[in-house]
């Protein structure tokens, strides 16, 4: 299986694997795992604990991919096995011919979440019986009468931002005990997201019935990527095919498949799992450019955002950032470090290593 992993795009510490899913009306579709395994080993990989315990999958939102380098190094640096995911019609896995993004359920993504949670459990199992010895043959009796068993289960996190988070957020709740926490990166959570797309869910429903792809016509400002293109304000290197300035088109069925999704969140849900949101303290939503949108969520609206996030199951724990932009990972150096902080401290407070040898045995540690 080794040999279809293949170099990333971020370099040689990252690799990357194709996952076949099923076609669709625009042929075939794939999604694209990506993982992060430096020369120094993977994280977790002691022969004492027989393997990776705890493992994050990154998802993307829209009109975006994976280009989180510093975050799978810091987050390496802490232990964790980290991947990420492109979903179908996204970035790595965007096929010629498709219409980038598009979606009429969120549900579609189920299939790439299936596949890459698959995938990495392999990739882990690969590591752990490729490069780690049994613990009697490494461990003293003494060490190995506290160590972890030799085959651990491994911890999984979710980690997602925007739409994506509002995806994992709908897909935890349906899927409850198939992972041990949840961190949601500014999640798009309600239908207030901005004024244009308040303005333009009229009438949205009955057009994607009858032509999905219909594109609706709203401003194409591109003032988020000049928050965070090295070739404008900020300091990332954006692919203007992945990531096209004023983002990919709004189609009717797109939209109308996100506000399906903002209404179960409305109707109630719970998520059996510790959720973190990371956000901006404050939202800049103009039709003209700001110089605070360097500094806040120019994107959506945070305050219907956290007011359904503590909604979304009985331990939720809510970080507001000050300067931090819509992808509070992509904020000035100070603020995405202390937001990955965050991040990596409550997730050894609720995920905390050699998942095997906690007292209550249950994933993440989650005490109700």
């Amino acid at each position: 299986m080794d040999e279809l992993w293949s170099e990333d795009i971020l370099g040689g510490s990252f690799r990357a694997l194709t996952l076949p899913l099923e076609p669709d009306d625009e042929g075939p579709r794939v999604a694209t795992l990506v993982a992060y395994e430096p020369d120094d080993g993977p994280a977790g990989d002691d022969p004492q604990q027989g393997g990776p315990t705890r493992a994050v999958l990154y998802v993307h939102g829209f009109s975006d991919y994976f280009l989180h380098t510093e975050l799978a190094r810091t987050l390496h640096a802490r232990g964790w096995a980290f991947f990420a995911l492109d979903l179908h019609k996204y970035g790595r896995s965007l096929l010629p011919g498709q219409t980038p993004g598009f979606t009429t359920s969120l549900d579609d993504y189920d299939a790439d979440l299936e596949a890459a949670i698959a995938a990495l459990t392999d990739r882990l199992a690969a590591r752990r019986d490729g490069d780690s010895a049994p613990a009697s043959s490494t461990a003293s009796p003494a060490a190995s009468s506290t160590a972890c068993s030799p085959t651990p289960t491994v911890d999984l996190v979710l980690m997602a931002h925007s739409t994506g988070g509002l995806t994992t957020a709908l897909w935890a709740a349906r899927n409850p005990g198939r992972i041990a926490a949840l961190v949601l990166n500014s999640p798009w959570l309600d239908t207030p997201g901005s004024a244009q797309l308040r303005s333009a869910a009229q009438g949205i429903l009955a057009v994607s019935r009858r032509r999905p792809k219909t594109r609706l016509r709203l401003p194409e400002l591109g003032f988020y990527f000049r928050s965070i293109s090295d070739t404008r304000d900020g300091e990332w290197s954006i692919d203007p095919a992945w990531r096209p300035e004023a983002g990919f088109p709004i189609r009717a069925g797109w939209l109308a498949a996100v506000l399906a999704g903002h209404a179960a969140l409305a109707r109630g849900v719970s998520i059996d799992v510790p959720v973190l949101v990371l956000c901006s303290k404050a939202s800049t939503i103009s039709t003209s450019w700001n110089s605070a949108m360097l500094e806040t969520d120019s994107v959506l609206d945070v305050t219907p955002m956290v007011r359904r996030a503590a909604e979304l199951g009985p331990n939720v724990t809510i970080r507001r950032l000050p300067g931090a932009l819509h992808d509070v990972l992509l904020s000035r150096r100070e603020v995405r470090t202390q937001a990955v902080g965050i991040a990596a401290w409550w997730l050894d407070v609720y995920v905390p290593a050699c998942g095997p040898c906690r007292e209550d045995g249950r994933p993440g540690g989650f005490r109700p």
